[in-house]
């Protein structure tokens, strides 16, 4: 689960929704050299890229940070299949569709949101509204072993337990964290783990025990691609994800000090690739 570092957001920064997404829609104040889609991971949200915002405004690049239908603000219905990684990657075409700018779209996902885009991309590989595709802390299928046992146990009690007995089995199986976390940052993790959706955490963990490796047909598709990790990934390990890179002729990039969450842990070294990456 990734944690912001801050909440509040900065001047350049305004809540809208997008196809029916809540989102976060950075806007540079000057001339806006692209626009980028940032899709996030499982138990994530839009918030997940907040420290990014400012940093690629900076920079020219207007963001389109969402939340995936199911999550947080997003919402949506009790179907199973409408969380299926198919539909999710409809709702990035459409989040692209809806923007209503002009100029280069970028699309990046972080880990699970990694997989979700590669599906909006394979979905129509000759209709491609992208100049480019960054893929961040995911990798080529399934979730390493020890965390997909993890993502089992949390599958399991799904069926069992509501969304706050859980919440609170894994804040005691977490321990106290040293630092400890900012009261507000606590009290916002807390209210967006209750407002998931069961149905969607149940089909984005489903898929991430058992995800299928389409790193080949992606590699097929004529679009420049970044894959971009911190120095150390609990989810899928970095020589995995650099393997995936030479599979996918992708620029390679590490962000020194960061684990799971670059966009996170490490914003400005993160935010520093990323331009260099989209305006190159």
């Amino acid at each position: 689960m990734s944690t912001p570092p801050f909440l509040k957001l900065p001047s350049c920064v305004r809540a809208v929704r997008v196809a029916g997404l809540a989102a976060l829609w950075g806007e540079p104040a000057g001339a806006v050299r692209g626009t980028a889609v940032l899709v996030p991971g499982f138990t994530g949200s839009k918030e997940d890229f907040i420290a990014l915002l400012e940093p690629l405004a900076e920079a020219g690049f207007r963001t389109v940070a969402v939340d995936q239908r199911g999550q947080y603000e997003s919402g949506g219905p009790d179907d199973p299949a409408a969380y299926a990684v198919r539909a999710l990657g409809a709702d990035v075409r459409a989040v692209t569709a809806g923007l209503g700018v002009e100029g280069p779209v970028h699309l990046l996902g972080h880990s699970f949101g990694g997989q979700v885009v590669r599906e909006a991309v394979l979905a129509a590989p000759e209709e491609l509204p992208w100049a480019s595709l960054a893929l961040v802390s995911t990798g080529p299928g399934a979730i390493d072993a020890a965390e997909a046992v993890r993502t089992g146990l949390l599958l399991t009690a799904l069926d069992s337990m509501d969304l706050e007995s859980i919440w609170q089995v894994m804040r005691q199986l977490e321990g106290e964290r040293v630092p400890p976390l900012d009261p507000e940052i606590a009290d916002f993790l807390h209210r967006r783990w209750l407002a998931n959706r069961p149905q969607a955490l149940r089909a984005a963990a489903a898929h991430l025990v058992a995800a299928p490796d389409r790193v080949d047909e992606l590699a097929a598709v004529a679009l420049p691609k970044l894959v971009l990790s911190g120095e150390r990934d609990y989810a899928w390990p970095v020589e995995e994800q650099s393997r995936m890179a030479r599979r996918l002729g992708a620029v390679r990039r590490t962000v020194a000090g960061a684990g799971h969450s670059p966009n996170a842990e490490r914003p400005a070294e993160t935010a520093a690739v990323l331009a260099a990456f989209w305006s190159a």
